[in-house]
C-alpha cells in the first residue's frame, strides 16, 4: 500500500489561492471518524498519486504523524488542463465491507485493434478492506474473433470474499467478426 503525507488543511486560505502555491485540497471521510478531515498536499505528491493508482486504490495517509488506511475514493480534474482540482480519500476499517470498483486492464489488445470493443472496464462491488482487489489484468492474446467474455468468465470476479454489485452477464468485452468486403462490380 502507497503512503503519502499530506497535512491538515488551512481552512482560511481558498482553494484557489492554495492551487496558486502549488497545494491541492482534499478531504478524508469515513464511520471511524467523528467527522470528515479537510487535507492538503503539494501538487507532486497528488501528481503521483493519480498516475500511481486507481480510484478504489488502498492508500495510506499520513495525516500530521497520524496514519490512516484508505481507500483513494475519488479525484476531480480541470478538464482543459488536467490539474487535479482535489482528492477524497476513504477510511478504511477492518471489520467493515467498503465499496470499491476493480479497474479491468486489457493487454495485447493491440492484436485485434478497433474489432475489440471494450464494454465494461469497472468493476463495482463491495468486500472487506483484506480482500480488496485494485486491477485485474486479462490477456486478450487467446482470446479469438466473435469470442465475448462476461464478468463470470473472469475467476477473480467470482470470488466469494467479495460481493459483485453488477450482473454476472454484463459483458467485459467482445471481439467483433471480421467483415470482407469484396469488390462488387456495379451491374449495368
Amino acid at each position: 500500500m502507497n503512503s503519502i503525507n499530506v497535512q491538515k488543511r488551512d481552512l482560511s486560505v481558498k482553494a484557489k489561492k492554495m492551487r496558486h502555491l502549488g497545494l491541492v485540497p482534499g478531504n478524508v471521510f469515513g464511520k471511524s471518524l467523528p467527522g470528515s478531515i479537510s487535507i492538503q498536499m503539494d501538487k507532486k505528491s497528488a501528481q503521483k498519486l493519480v498516475r500511481q493508482n486507481r480510484e478504489g486504490s488502498k492508500v495510506s495517509l499520513n495525516i500530521d504523524g497520524q496514519v490512516f488506511p484508505t481507500q483513494f475514493k475519488e479525484k476531480t480534474l480541470n478538464t482543459l488542463n488536467n490539474e487535479i482540482l482535489h482528492v477524497s480519500f476513504q477510511v478504511l476499517t477492518a471489520d467493515e465491507k467498503v465499496n470499491s470498483i476493480i479497474h479491468i486492464l486489457l493487454v495485447n489488445d493491440e492484436k485485434f485493434g478497433t474489432l475489440l470493443e471494450k464494454m465494461t472496464t469497472k468493476i463495482p462491488y463491495a468486500s472487506m478492506p483484506k480482500d480488496m482487489i485494485d486491477t485485474i489484468t486479462i490477456d486478450v492474446d487467446k482470446l479469438k474473433s466473435g469470442d465475448i467474455l462476461t464478468v463470470k468468465d473472469v475467476p477473480e470476479l467470482m470470488n466469494d470474499k467479495i460481493d459483485l454489485q453488477i450482473n454476472e452477464d454484463e459483458i467485459i468485452l467482445r471481439i467483433n467478426e471480421r467483415k470482407h468486403h469484396g469488390n462488387m462490380i456495379p451491374e449495368e
